[in-house]
């Protein structure tokens, strides 16, 4: 990949110059004109849009069309370069290959054919799988009056949203001028019935949160496939919203890019991963409901009964994921491969209260690199976006005089944002302060590395402590020195609480 952008550096001012555009790409000069596509037939538009697999963005731009663009070649490249311009990549697409002016009307892109155009990019992960790089951002809340439009079918967003005309392109790191990245998929896009069913009901539940006067609450882990997320640059910036003097932040319908990494795999490129279904292609709308309603039926019952009942089986150790277990098997699936859990973000937990009322599990996320938190502010962090943007399904067991653990309820959380933008985001920022400001002595002089992050005992939310195999799993430091890896975790107090108000 490096030595490509090499030769794709080495190349661009020749690419540039007018003679060599003469000669280049002499079918595409010729071939896309006005009338390449029906605009009032959604077909012909995906149809005329594939012609765009395998061409980079560079090579749309030497579709000339003066009735529709004024800028000179040069310039217009160097502003669409620009990651920062907003819809630069969309706005290319719409001008150079299907020869109308880009606007912010309300309409959707192609309005005689009902279909909008949604330029985005997706990723190679390491162990070779795809996944969509960020959400879908769909249309920008009004939050007045977004609480009157009650019907669905009638509504904005579902007269922007219901036929999209997916653009896919690659992105890597690798590559710094953006123009170069490749344009790999060109597919028209609608929810199935399974999925519109559920995509309504996080409709609904935004609008009833809105009409609430709680938009500044919105979390986009409130709701399954379709968000509400933030869509300013600028926290301070901020709107009106009705029964409500709080301000709120401007916020869009968004698919999650959970849901759109589906979407990529088993829609548009069809690589289909082994996933188990929970709802087995029954239209189901409320979904948080339905498997709520699965797991509870359960209540009551032992650990060694559900063990029976579903045929599970161990030598001697108790597996120490034998909860989780037990809970997808009452699910009717066997991990947290999910189709229903892959789309939504969903994580399942289980925990166990004891005797004494207390439980011994934090939950750990990944471990995070020190040079990721010393480059990152807080919204963009990546642990304020994986709390942000997942939904936790909590199995909760309690144990009996005899020792026994009965299965107690099972409920959804997701981590309220005034939680997240205060106690939370203080941990955060103290383990960035440290990080900057490193102290001269990292071990002790038993040669144990010293804690230098916040302590459980700091906070009443989270803190953060080793997530290694050893004292030898480390990352590299600001400085260059090594340290342990580390990782974010909840504190156990604070999930016992979550659980209790819960009940309560």
């Amino acid at each position: 990949m490096k030595n490509h952008e090499e030769t794709l550096i080495k190349t661009k001012e020749k690419k540039r110059d007018s003679s060599y555009l003469k000669k280049r790409d002499f079918w595409m000069l010729n071939y896309f004109k006005h009338d390449s596509y029906d605009k009032t037939d959604k077909y012909s538009i995906e149809k005329y849009g594939q012609n765009m697999v395998g061409k980079t963005f560079y090579d749309l731009t030497v579709i000339d069309d003066a009735e529709i663009i004024h800028e000179s070649l040069v310039d217009y490249n160097v502003s669409h370069e620009n990651k920062k311009r907003k819809g630069g990549l969309g706005e290319l697409v719409e001008e150079r290959f299907f020869h109308y002016k880009a606007n912010s009307d309300s309409d959707p892109d192609f309005k005689e054919a009902g279909v909008e155009l949604k330029v985005s990019p997706y990723k190679i992960n390491k162990n070779k799988s795809i996944a969509a790089k960020e959400r879908l951002v769909l249309t920008m809340i009004d939050y007045n009056a977004v609480i009157n439009e009650i019907e669905f079918d009638k509504s904005h967003f579902w007269y922007k949203a219901q036929w999209l005309l997916l653009v896919y392109y690659l992105w890597d790191k690798a590559i710094k001028d953006r123009l170069n990245y490749r344009i790999d998929y060109v597919r028209l896009f609608t929810p199935s019935n399974e999925d519109l069913a559920i995509i309504k009901n996080d409709y609904f539940k935004i609008i009833k949160k809105v009409e609430a006067g709680k938009a500044h609450e919105l979390s986009e882990s409130d709701t399954m496939y379709l968000s509400a997320c933030t869509k300013s640059s600028d926290s301070s910036i901020v709107r009106k919203q009705p029964n409500s003097e709080i301000p709120a932040k401007p916020r869009a319908f968004a698919y999650k890019s959970s849901y759109m990494t589906y979407i990529l795999n088993n829609y548009i490129v069809k690589k289909k991963p082994a996933y188990e279904s929970i709802i087995s292609g029954k239209i189901v709308g409320d979904i948080e409901d339905y498997i709520l309603k699965r797991l509870n039926q359960f209540k009551g019952k032992s650990m060694d009964f559900l063990c029976k009942e579903f045929e599970i089986t161990f030598k001697k150790k108790e597996p120490k994921n034998l909860g989780a277990m037990i809970s997808f098997r009452m699910l009717n699936i066997k991990s947290n491969n999910a189709e229903e859990f892959v789309k939504a973000n969903i994580k399942v937990k289980t925990f166990r209260i004891n005797k004494k009322g207390k439980i011994k599990e934090n939950i750990s996320f990944p471990t995070f690199k020190f040079s990721d938190i010393v480059s990152q502010e807080w919204e963009e962090s990546d642990f304020y976006n994986l709390l942000y943007s997942t939904k936790f399904l909590f199995v909760v067991f309690q144990e009996q005089e005899d020792g026994s653990y009965n299965l107690d309820h099972a409920q959804f959380w997701n981590m309220p944002y005034e939680i997240l933008d205060s106690d939370v985001k203080s941990v955060w920022e103290k383990t960035k302060y440290t990080l900057l400001h490193l102290p001269s002595e990292l071990k002790q002089e038993n040669g144990n590395y010293k804690g230098i992050f916040p302590k459980q005992t700091e906070n009443t939310v989270c803190h953060v402590r080793p997530h290694a195999r050893d004292s030898k799993d480390t990352y590299v430091l600001p400085d260059g020195r090594e340290y342990p890896k580390q990782c974010f975790w909840l504190n156990n107090s604070y999930i016992l609480k979550i659980i209790k108000n819960h009940l309560d």
